[in-house]
């Protein structure tokens, strides 16, 4: 009988595969010329938000927040604690970023990988003062986020610390006040809210603010690529004033799912 390649323990794929091609409104080029108005919005303007508290029943609290292109689930378990674990004062927040193998436009890996890493350290920075662990010894509490769709990591970045302090509000865990968090670039002499994937591109540098706007405290600042000390400033100054902003949808978002359950 003659021997044949055909393995049937797995499914064979055709001989010939062609990559899918995707559509845009923009066919992904930025069409922007410097001295040019920024497209689509003003330069401090913000995307529109949606944020829904609660929507992970199983959590001990949950939120999920899109803004566009940006789509970000968070689900908190905890406070909880182990016997396996050396005593400690004061509790641990543990933070895991995620991203959806469709997020982005290549297919990513199902494994964590360096940026991963990176956006939950920065996420984790911007909580920690808020939390009053003090009141936590012994117990940890475990943070997972998931990136569904992702518009630039500076968005991911923002939008993953609204939904996991909307999340830590959602559990009940007692916190000094909710984290909120945007992001600004520079772009020629302008400085644009937060910037898409595209418009992060063709920025000199970039800026990622956290802070409590209850109590006028910054919690974590995060820059990239090249920003004069004055251009620093008017970016913390000009996301200062669109978190208080996204402070209050956050609190209307938290008290609508108070009311509902």
């Amino acid at each position: 009988m003659a021997q044949t390649n055909f393995d049937r323990r797995r499914i064979n794929g055709p001989e010939e595969s062609f990559p899918p091609l995707f559509d845009s409104e923009d066919n992904g080029e930025q069409t922007w010329v410097p001295g040019n108005p920024r497209q689509g919005r003003s330069a401090e303007d913000i995307r529109p938000i949606f944020l829904k508290a609660g929507l992970i029943k199983q959590a001990n609290g949950s939120a999920y927040i899109e803004t566009e292109r940006t789509k970000v689930a968070c689900a908190v378990y905890g406070p909880r604690q182990s016997k396996s674990t050396v005593y400690s004062d004061r509790g641990r927040i543990n933070v895991e970023v995620k991203f959806a193998p469709f997020s982005c436009t290549r297919r990513r890996v199902p494994i964590r990988d360096a940026e991963d890493r990176s956006v939950a350290v920065l996420i984790q920075q911007a909580l920690v003062p808020a939390v009053r662990l003090e009141l936590l010894p012994k117990s940890s509490i475990d943070i997972f986020i998931t990136i569904i769709e992702n518009d630039g990591i500076e968005g991911c970045v923002a939008s993953g610390s609204v939904a996991a302090s909307t999340a830590l509000a959602d559990a009940g865990i007692e916190m000094l006040g909710l984290v909120m968090s945007c992001a600004a670039s520079s772009v020629g002499n302008d400085i644009w809210l937060d910037p898409t994937a595209e418009e992060a591109k063709i920025a000199s540098g970039s800026l990622i603010f956290a802070g409590l706007p209850a109590l006028g405290t910054i919690t974590n600042v995060w820059q990239s690529g090249c920003l004069t000390p004055g251009e620093a400033i008017k970016c913390i100054e000009a996301c200062q004033e669109r978190c208080t902003d996204i402070h209050r949808v956050v609190a209307q978002s938290l008290l609508e799912n108070a009311q509902n359950t």
